[in-house]
């Protein structure tokens, strides 16, 4: 048997020395003619690196390159950063997609709003199923996280068995959705895994995420405790928390008021599949305002201090229909994800300042996290027993600390990958025999760039040092018949700096620098163009310590 019949290859192109923006690839046969498989496709978020970006994703130049090789996508969920990219790059790929009813009902609604949904076709697949595409058998296995239908998924090739595991906790009691399926588990460890992709969040984290039952219990105990209105901010796609908060409020008199466009549409997915029959009908927001304060409860959208949110809006009372104030709580039933620290420490402040009481999961116990910690890892290695560890879903430290934990807990061996690596797996181990590109894309408005564009490179020039633009025109004999005309940005016009002697000067040094060219470089544009940006640059250095992005226009009359 050669090696491309008893080998199988794991790709990742994100979510792999980082949280958010999972996509992986895998691939059986030879080189030339190799079969590809992607499982996930999703975003993460811009911050303060990336002015003017909200959603990046992976680049899939490795695969786009080989897409008549690639038979399809796999989505074990429908958390944005396991699915939020497909919408927008299923055009450089075209090829079918597999998705649960939860999941494929969201794939169908973000597929429409791009105008896809005649010609993306998102193939529905039952809950625990088994289906044939190409050479690999796929078959669901049954674990939960925080949103419906989270899958593992047994991926049999004529190499071998690889569980890759998605998301996952073990919540022996989840108030939505089936229990994990250890026995399934346990099956496929007889069987004999070659290696597990497995999430890696929670690595660092002592015992066990917690149940869901817990959060219900004590939500439902704070709402009691408070008189004004109460807001709950939560994830919209943990529907199981979404549940929580509205049977929480229920409980204690309040209805509920959904704030927030993506709460509307998890609750439309979710009322699809059969859940969240047992609740109240939804108040408008229009109406919400006619109920006592110690009658409402809103369930909103913002937890992490999205500008554009629900809840960032409430605070600033820039909300339409919902405000709070004085008396009022606002209860944070999410964790804070690294990076958005200080969004979120904002948001508090300003709600703060408006006189709203402000409830954490370090103030009471209300909220429990989708993924395994330490002991869960322990339990799903000894159901599985696979022969190789490749933990994913984590930053570096994630990774290293995961595949140490695997070791330690019997696994034989464990790679450690990045965003790029190709790692071959067959009977023998598990190893690195090559990078792949592996970048990343934003969306700038309604473009999708490369993270390495000139647009976003001086972008962040402009956020760091502001801009300034030069205007001139050059007669024929070489000669200033107006201008220079300059124009500044972001450039401190208080305090110490007296923003038109600035401007004088730089202007100064435009001229100097014009006057000091030959006759001939004179009449060329783009050489004065240069000449004098250059000179500008300089002189804006020295008098404010600082290289702002200088744009000169030159007009030959």
């Amino acid at each position: 048997m050669s090696e491309s019949e008893n080998t199988v290859y794991f790709l990742p192109l994100g979510g792999s020395g980082e949280i958010g923006m999972n996509l992986n690839l895998y691939g059986f046969g030879p080189e030339e003619d190799r079969k590809w498989i992607i499982v996930d496709c999703g975003v993460t978020f811009g911050d303060l690196s990336t002015p003017g970006i909200d959603v990046i994703m992976p680049d899939p130049r490795f695969i786009e390159e080989r897409k008549h090789q690639l038979l399809g996508i796999v989505l074990t969920h429908a958390h944005e950063d396991h699915m939020g990219a497909v919408a927008y790059l299923w055009e450089r790929l075209r090829c079918p997609i597999w998705a649960t009813p939860f999941t494929a009902y969201l794939m169908r609604d973000r597929l429409a709003e791009r105008g896809l949904s005649n010609e993306a076709k998102v193939r529905e697949i039952s809950l625990t199923g088994r289906f044939d595409i190409g050479p690999f058998d796929l078959e669901l296995i049954t674990l939960t996280h925080s949103i419906p239908e989270p899958n593992g998924l047994a991926i049999r090739t004529p190499a071998g068995l690889i569980l890759h595991t998605g998301d996952w906790k073990i919540d022996p009691e989840p108030l939505i959705g089936a229990p994990t399926d250890p026995e399934a588990i346990k099956a496929l460890g007889r069987e004999g895994i070659l290696a597990m992709v497995c999430d890696s969040t929670n690595v660092f984290t002592p015992g066990e995420a917690g149940s869901e039952g817990g959060v219900r219990e004590n939500l439902t105990k704070v709402i009691a405790e408070q008189k004004g209105k109460v807001a709950i901010a939560a994830f919209a796609s943990n529907v199981a928390r979404l549940e929580t908060a509205i049977l929480a409020a229920e409980a204690n008199g309040r209805r509920v008021c959904l704030v927030g466009r993506s709460m509307h549409r998890m609750a439309g997915a979710a009322k699809s599949v059969g859940l969240l029959q047992s609740c109240a009908p939804f108040v408008e927001e229009e109406e919400a305002g006619y109920f006592p304060n110690d009658k409402i409860a809103f369930v909103c959208t913002g937890s992490q201090g999205e500008p554009r949110a629900a809840l960032s809006r409430i605070a600033d009372r820039e909300h339409r229909n919902v405000s709070l104030g004085d008396g009022d709580t606002v209860i944070f039933s999410s964790r804070v994800i690294p990076g958005n620290e200080r969004s979120i420490f904002d948001l508090m402040n300003r709600l703060a300042l408006r006189g709203v009481k402000i409830i954490t999961e370090r103030d009471r116990h209300v909220h429990v996290s989708g993924h395994p910690c330490r002991d869960e890892l322990k339990q799903m290695y000894e159901w599985a027993k696979p022969k190789v560890a490749i933990p994913v879903h984590g930053e570096a430290r994630h990774l290293i600390e995961h595949a140490d934990y695997a070791r330690k807990l019997g696994v034989p061996s464990a790679v450690i990958p990045k965003n790029g690596s190709l790692i071959a797996i067959n009977a023998d181990g598990a190893r690195i025999i090559d990078e792949a590109p592996a970048g990343r894309l934003h969306l700038d408005g309604n473009f999708i760039v490369d993270a390495e564009a000139n647009s976003m490179r001086e972008r962040r020039k402009m956020a760091y040092a502001g801009a300034i633009s030069l205007a001139m025109a050059v007669s024929g004999k070489g000669e200033i018949v107006s201008g220079p005309d300059l124009r500044a940005l972001g450039v401190p016009d208080s305090g110490d700096n007296d923003i038109e002697e600035f401007l004088d000067a730089l202007a100064d040094a435009a001229e100097r620098a014009f006057a000091k060219m030959g006759n001939k470089a004179r009449r060329d544009e783009d050489e004065v163009e240069e000449t004098v940006r250059q000179a500008v640059r300089r002189e804006a250095n020295r008098l404010w310590g600082k290289k702002p992005v200088v744009e000169a226009m030159v007009l030959m009359v």
